[in-house]
């Protein structure tokens, strides 16, 4: 696979004329393709994200993904998952107090073969598993813990991101990229404060981003040449990172735009959910009309990367239990049928929860009882025909 990706890439160079001087400032590309017939340089995967080593404390009382829900998964259709970990969850050290940098290295066995344990299961179940780290050494679009240092400014904290993949990369050296990628940082931006979860974020320099994915990717790669490495976009997702197209490397999108429909009185996205505009799909909601051409054009630079041979993945999806189900259903049909019908899969943000096809919370769903579990059956069926 990842011979294909290399070849697509250079012909995207190649014919483009595509470096990096050949891409606008916003991050679009100059040119686009005038072929609608090439396809995505990766797989279509469809699947979920997977949060049993979401939270930086392994004691958190989230549930765990169980077996039966990968039988599930793969007798609904689905062929992906996605792990988001944050590395604390699996590095010891003595959680009454602040991590040190000494301590990010110090690997709990324990933990990570938890992690392990749940990536046999996927793949017991024919699932593509992608490893995230959702926090990485000195970096979350999360607030919630306090890093010893910034991932994007910090040397030390750059060696430690390394270490963590080197570590993950050697583990499944012996696997192909149908089984396992390496997702690199979840949402890289900066942030003005790190432990503020509504501090203004920007991008990360793109000169800095492209240090920090190259040395990554060379890293994994150590371990096995063939191994799929993944970048999410830039500015927390939403942008392609023009600065990597020539490195082997894909790239992930999100499924979240616009806000105000996916995460709708979500307190962690905004900061006053008592006085937000109600959300229509399409429609007008506060000084904006929403509607597919709105997504068709935030969507174009992705699927120029697709046309011009760079994978593309859309690692998160979805939408938070508070926006009314008719919105969320006719939103996100348009979201995921402008992605798959340019060959990029998806993962949508969680199995079970309230993003989920599972026990959602949802008021205003008639669920179908899957199981003991409350069955968004509509949902299912969107994905499913996707």
């Amino acid at each position: 696979m990842s011979k294909i990706i290399k070849s697509g890439r250079r012909e995207f160079i190649k014919s483009s004329g595509l470096l990096i001087s050949g891409i606008g400032l916003t991050g679009t590309l100059s040119c686009t393709s005038q072929s609608s017939t090439v396809t995505n340089k990766i797989p279509k995967w469809k699947g979920f994200n997977l949060l049993d080593f979401f939270s930086p404390n392994p004691n958190s009382a989230r549930p765990g993904t169980k077996e039966e829900y990968f039988k599930w998964m793969s007798d609904w259709g689905f062929d992906f998952v996605r792990i988001p970990m944050a590395y604390p969850s699996y590095v010891k050290f003595d959680r009454s107090r602040n991590i040190t940098p000494d301590e990010v290295y110090q690997i709990d066995e324990e933990a990570t073969d938890r992690i392990e344990a749940l990536v046999a299961n996927a793949h017991k179940y024919n699932m593509h598993v992608s490893l995230n780290l959702h926090r990485a050494p000195g970096f979350c679009v999360n607030a919630g813990f306090n890093e010893p240092y910034n991932l994007w400014l910090d040397e030390e904290a750059q060696d430690a991101f390394y270490f963590h993949w080197s570590m993950w990369a050697n583990k499944y050296k012996n696997l192909s990229p149908d089984k396992i990628s390496f997702d690199l940082a979840n949402e890289p931006c900066m942030r003005e404060d790190m432990n503020d979860q509504h501090s203004k974020r920007s991008a990360v320099p793109g000169d800095i981003y492209r240090k920090v994915a190259k040395k990554a990717m060379e890293t994994i790669k150590e371990a096995n040449p063939d191994h799929l490495v993944v970048a999410d976009g830039n500015n927390t997702g939403s942008s392609v990172i023009p600065e990597i197209v020539d490195l082997d490397i894909a790239q992930s999108c999100r499924g979240y735009f616009p806000g105000i429909i996916s995460h709708y009185k979500a307190s962690w996205a905004f900061k006053d959910i008592d006085n937000l505009p109600e959300p229509k799909w399409p429609g007008q909601v506060g000084d904006k009309y929403l509607s597919r051409d709105m997504l068709e054009e935030f969507y174009a630079p992705w699927i120029d990367l697709v046309k011009n041979g760079v994978g593309v993945h859309c690692g998160e999806c979805g939408c938070y239990n508070k926006t009314p189900h008719e919105v969320f259903l006719a939103w996100f049909g348009d979201v995921i049928d402008i992605l798959g019908s340019n060959g990029i899969g998806f993962a949508l943000w969680e199995f079970s929860g309230s993003f989920g096809i599972l026990n959602s919370g949802r008021e205003d769903v008639d669920y179908e009882d899957w199981h003991g579990h409350k069955l968004d059956r509509n949902l299912l069926n969107l994905l499913i025909n996707s």
